[in-house]
Parts: structure tokens; C-alpha cells; sequence
């Protein structure tokens, strides 16, 4: 059995409800008073006693970027896919909930009771699957890689601090809290610095996002985000104050970093969490929460030890400002290369533009299907049929491009606008179901795949839509929950008259960087705990398959 903590860290946990905030360990989940429950409320109220530290945002008079410690070293390892070797955690899974990770005492509990424990167990092969079930026909004499991508979805990257958190709602709202997201920053660095080297090894041609890549809307969220990926020169994860939970420089969550940034080009995609308050509620009505000074659902305060859940006065931060879907598109196209938004999806303010992958017949067509009216569901609408997707569909099979179709939400997550049982957005009596999406999809033969996030799980369905054709629905794991994976494609053309998509999971490495490690198995006792559900799928087809589907 393996495990992120070694004895001073153990240690650490245990102790920090009696040493001052500053002598941490990197978790930052030690014991405070509290009971072993997961029925009461976790928060307490408490007056910031710290002052901040970062600055003014818009400060820029000297004219130099701030430079953090050096980025890590490359990989120096190949990285194992999970048809290699696979992570399964140790703990079973608690179905009674027996602790609540939101209260400090009870994680480092879990802690000290190994729920973040793991091994390493035999990989996964790839199944080969064909839309009516029949057996997979030969490969031709000469088949041919037309791309090989990642699919990286629902970073979920967290301003866990900001007084715009609903941390008590975790119990009626899965999500509203994870353990984890104080490391997310690392973590995702980490992805980054795995698909490096997996493209050192297997050249890859892009990544793709799924949506989800910040968490609640916030500016600092998508300006780490972006820092990270672009390989700014210094990326730190922390707002208001400067929390330093371990004395010393990059040594914790909270500390600035030097990211490693991708070696190749990624492709934005938008996900409720990057439009709306905590995915949900339109942000137009809350402009003054993150900005606030007061938390009145729940949010984490670093200053005191265990970094408990606190309700009341926090320190605010102008950079928590929530951003608009225009604005937000804006920064995103002055960046590098733009990562996809181009004029067309400007002047639109919503992320819907194409790309197509030199040298093949493909064309991965990206819309957006997150309501900036409110909801968590997707949002569909005949309008956005009629005068976005249908013309780029028709342009495509004119220009007899190959279509693989990408969003955040996929077939089952759509719904009409709305969000059941809360009362939150707008329903639109042309909003598309999940039948008559796939319904609709079924009269464009040249559409081979919708690749979506959303749900935090993996699963890959054959669509059959009753008169139509048939394509797949793939569904690929979150980084933010267990198991933390991400999915690689490759798209071939078997030289027999049919295409196949493979797809592989693949864990993050984290190698020389516990940080990242750490964030990695607090998520496993996320998942052990019972508080977040399995994102591994219901069984080997959803995981690691080879997609047999006929040229049009």
C-alpha cells in the first residue's frame, strides 16, 4: 500500500491544532475541535486578524512580470497509461459517511486511518467496441494515425478562499466542497507537465479542454488557469492575504510557482462553472459577493489552523471579481494564439468556433452549451441549431470534413434552461432534449464522436438515433475528483472503409513535486470518505476502448 504522506507529515496533521498557522503541514488539514459528524455545520465565524499582502492588480508600474522558482524538470520517465498499470485506493469506500472532510479534525482522521491509501494494480486493455455490437472487422493493409490529442475536463481550478463559496451546501449540492481544491493549481501543473513528456514520447497534436477549468467564474480563477497552461513565469494560487502554511518558499499549496506550461497548443471550451456562481446561479445578481468582505456560505480561511470553514468577515480581494462570458472570451483570445476563440466567437460572446487538423479530413467543431442564464444543465436551444450549428455542420460535410463535436455538457446533462428544484434560470420552450439532440446529430453522417465532460465520469455510449446514423458519445473523467484522470484519443483511419477512435485514461505523474501528490490522494479520501462518487465509469467499455465506426 502506498500513501502521499511520509512521518513529518503525519505528524504535522496531527499537531497543527496546537502550533500557529505558519508551522502547517502542506495539507493544511489538521486537527481543530470539532466532532467526528457528518450531519453538523462545519463552519465557524471568525474576524480576520491578518492583513493583505498581494497588492493592487492592476499594479504594473515597474514595468517587469514577478518571477517564481524555477518550473520542474521534465519527466524522465515515459508516462504509464492505465493500460499499463492503474492507481486503486486501499479504503473501501464509506458508505455511511462516517467523517466529514469538510472539518479538519475528521480529515486528518481519515488520515491517520489510511483513506488515502493506494496501489498499484495490473493496467487495462483496450476493448475494441463497434456501434451494433458485432464483432470489430480487420484492419486494411495500411492504417493511418490522423491525430492523437488530450482531453483535459473540469479542472475546476478553486479560489477556495473567496466569500463567494457555498462550502455549506456540500451536503444537498455535491462539489461545493472537495478537500482537494486548495491543491487544484499544483495539480493541474502537474497535467502539464504529464503531457509534456507524454508528447516527448507520442507526439501529440493539441489539447482540448472540456469546460469546468475554473470553478466559480472568478478573475484570479482564470488568470491561474491560463498562467498555468501558458507557462507564465509565476503562478500563486492564494487571494487576500499571503498565506505561507509551511515557512519557506514553494513548499505549499499557497506558495508562488514557476509552471512548466504546455509544449503544445490547447483549444478552449466553456463549462457552467466558468460562467456562473458556482456553476449555477447567473452572476449578473451576485457582482458584489466575491468582492466582499463577508462569507455568508461558507468558505476556507488559511489563517487559522487546520484551515477550517469559516462563515462571516474575510479579507476581500478586488482580483475575485467575477467575469463575464465577453470578457472572459477577450482575455482568452489576447493570449498566445488565442486557444480557438477567434473574431467570429468575439463578436458572438460565446465559444463557438472550428478547427481542423492539417493534413486529415477532421474538424473538431466546438460549441458552447452552458447557460449564462443560470443552471448546471445544459442548454441546447433550436435558435443556436439554426443559426450556429447547422451551418457549420453543412460548411463541414461541403468541405467532406470528418466532424468530431465537443462541449462541456453531453446528451443526457441537457434540460431546458433551467435548474430542477432550485428555481434558478430561464426555460426555453426551443431547448433541445437529450433525444432530440442525439436526434438531430443522427441526420449529419459525417459526425463521428461528441466528446463531452460534465459529469465527472467516464462513459462512452453508441448513439443510435431510431432512422438516423450512429455515432459515439464519449464522456471523458475530471481532474479536480477521483480518479483525477485524463483521457488521451487518437483517431484512425483503418484503411478498410472504417475509422477508429482509441482512447486511453492516464493519471497525472508527480513525480518530485508532493504537492501535486498530496492534492492527488486527499481527493482519494474525497472518494473513500463517500462524499464524491466514482469517475472510473461502470465498467472496462467506458474506460479504455477502441471505437469502430464506418466512413460516411
Amino acid at each position: 500500500m502506498r500513501s502521499a504522506r511520509g512521518p513529518s507529515l503525519l505528524l504535522g496533521l496531527t499537531l497543527a491544532a496546537c502550533t500557529s498557522p505558519t508551522d502547517e503541514d502542506p495539507t493544511t488539514t489538521s486537527t481543530t475541535t470539532g466532532s467526528s459528524t457528518s450531519t453538523g455545520d462545519p463552519t465557524t465565524t471568525t474576524t480576520p486578524t491578518t492583513t493583505p499582502t498581494t497588492g493592487d492588480p492592476d499594479d504594473t508600474s515597474t514595468g517587469t512580470p514577478e518571477v517564481g522558482p524555477d518550473p520542474l524538470p521534465p519527466l524522465t520517465k515515459p508516462v504509464p497509461l492505465t493500460t499499463d498499470e492503474r492507481r486503486e485506493p486501499t479504503h473501501a469506500v464509506d458508505v455511511d459517511k462516517l467523517y466529514d472532510p469538510r472539518l479538519p479534525a475528521d480529515l486528518a482522521q481519515m488520515l491517520i486511518e489510511a483513506y488515502d491509501g493506494w496501489t498499484l494494480a495490473p493496467g487495462e486493455p483496450v476493448l475494441p467496441r463497434t456501434l451494433d455490437g458485432a464483432a470489430a472487422p480487420a484492419p486494411g493493409a495500411a492504417p493511418k494515425l490522423l491525430t492523437r490529442f488530450v482531453h483535459l475536463a473540469d479542472t475546476q481550478l478553486s479560489d477556495d478562499e473567496s466569500p463567494a463559496r457555498l462550502v455549506n451546501l456540500d451536503q444537498v449540492a455535491d462539489g461545493a466542497f472537495r478537500p482537494q481544491e486548495g491543491h487544484y493549481c499544483r495539480m493541474l501543473n502537474a497535467a502539464a507537465r504529464t503531457i509534456n513528456r507524454l508528447h516527448e514520447d507520442m507526439p501529440l497534436d493539441f489539447v482540448l479542454l472540456g469546460g469546468d477549468n475554473t470553478d466559480n467564474a472568478q478573475t484570479n480563477e482564470l488568470e491561474w488557469f491560463m498562467g498555468i497552461l501558458d507557462g507564465a513565469p509565476k503562478v500563486e494560487c492564494d487571494s487576500a492575504e499571503d498565506n505561507d502554511l509551511v515557512p519557506g518558499p514553494d513548499n505549499d499549496e499557497k506558495d508562488p510557482f514557476g509552471p512548466v506550461g504546455l509544449d503544445i497548443p490547447w483549444r478552449w471550451v466553456t463549462g457552467n462553472h466558468d460562467l456562473l456562481r458556482q456553476g449555477t446561479w447567473p452572476i449578473a445578481k451576485y457582482l458584489g459577493e466575491p468582492v466582499s468582505d463577508n462569507a455568508g456560505g461558507g468558505t476556507r480561511d488559511y489563517s487559522q489552523p487546520g484551515s477550517p470553514i469559516v462563515t462571516g468577515p474575510v479579507l476581500a480581494d478586488p482580483r475575485r471579481a467575477f467575469i463575464s462570458e465577453a470578457e472572459q472570451l477577450q482575455r482568452i483570445a489576447d493570449a498566445s494564439d488565442g486557444h480557438g476563440i477567434d473574431a467570429d466567437a468575439l463578436a458572438l460572446g460565446r465559444a463557438y468556433y472550428h478547427f481542423d487538423i492539417e493534413g486529415t479530413p477532421l474538424r473538431i467543431l466546438v460549441i458552447s452549451t452552458a447557460a449564462a442564464t443560470g443552471s448546471s444543465k445544459g442548454l441546447i436551444r433550436q435558435l443556436d441549431i439554426d443559426t450556429l450549428i447547422e451551418p457549420a455542420l453543412q460548411a463541414a460535410a461541403a468541405a467532406e470534413k470528418l466532424v468530431i463535436i465537443t462541449s462541456h455538457h453531453r446528451a443526457s446533462s441537457l434540460y431546458d434552461g433551467t435548474e430542477p428544484g432550485l428555481g434558478v434560470g430561464q426555460a426555453f420552450p426551443d431547448a433541445l432534449t437529450g433525444a432530440d439532440w442525439v436526434s438531430y446529430l443522427g441526420t449529419h453522417p459525417h459526425v463521428i464522436m461528441h466528446l463531452a465532460a460534465h459529469s465527472h465520469v467516464m462513459s462512452v455510449v453508441a448513439q443510435q438515433p431510431l432512422g438516423g446514423h450512429a455515432f459515439w458519445d464519449v464522456t471523458s473523467p475530471s481532474l479536480a475528483d477521483f480518479p483525477h484522470q485524463l483521457r488521451m484519443l487518437e483517431v484512425w483511419d483503418q484503411d478498410n472503409g472504417f475509422l477508429t477512435i482509441r482512447t486511453v485514461a492516464f493519471d497525472t505523474v508527480t513525480e518530485g513535486d508532493p504537492i501535486a501528490e498530496t492534492g492527488r490522494t486527499v481527493g482519494y479520501v474525497d472518494y473513500t470518505s463517500g462524499w464524491t462518487g466514482d469517475g472510473r465509469g461502470k465498467t472496462p467499455d467506458d474506460r479504455n476502448v477502441e471505437l469502430w465506426i464506418e466512413k460516411p
